[in-house]
């Protein structure tokens, strides 16, 4: 059993910076990839940022571009997401997940190609 623990959110100004960390049981951690989701109150879970089993490939959403950076450290089983720029809109519960199927990138802004969650930490932007 896989499991994924988030860490870093907390209250920033808008404008401040955020880095959140996800740190994964288990050694297989390097076969897989490892994205990030927000939920905010009232609305569906989506995606923010994707990144390879290697780390050469990224993906981000439009509305984090430019401001998020996504990161992993496979020697620590880690996960990252860099917030600059922080906007009230960003303010959600941050979750990281890991795809279902090792090195598979196909499809990894749905939901669907994940099997594991972590518990999610709360990210609030105030204005």
């Amino acid at each position: 059993q896989v499991q994924l623990v988030e860490s870093g959110g907390g209250l920033v100004q808008a404008g401040g910076s955020l880095r959140l960390s996800c740190t994964a049981s288990g050694r297989t951690f390097s076969m897989y990839a490892m994205s990030w989701f927000r939920q905010a109150p009232g609305k569906e879970r989506e995606f923010v940022a994707a990144i390879s089993w290697t780390g050469g490939r990224t993906d981000l959403a439009d509305s984090v571009k430019g401001r998020f950076t996504i990161s992993r450290d496979n020697a620590k089983f880690t996960l990252y997401l860099q917030m600059n720029s922080l906007k009230p809109e960003d303010t959600a519960v941050y979750y990281c997940a890991r795809t279902s199927t090792a090195g598979w990138w196909g499809g990894v802004r749905s939901v669907e190609a994940y099997r594991y969650w972590g518990q999610g930490t709360q990210v609030t932007v105030s204005s």
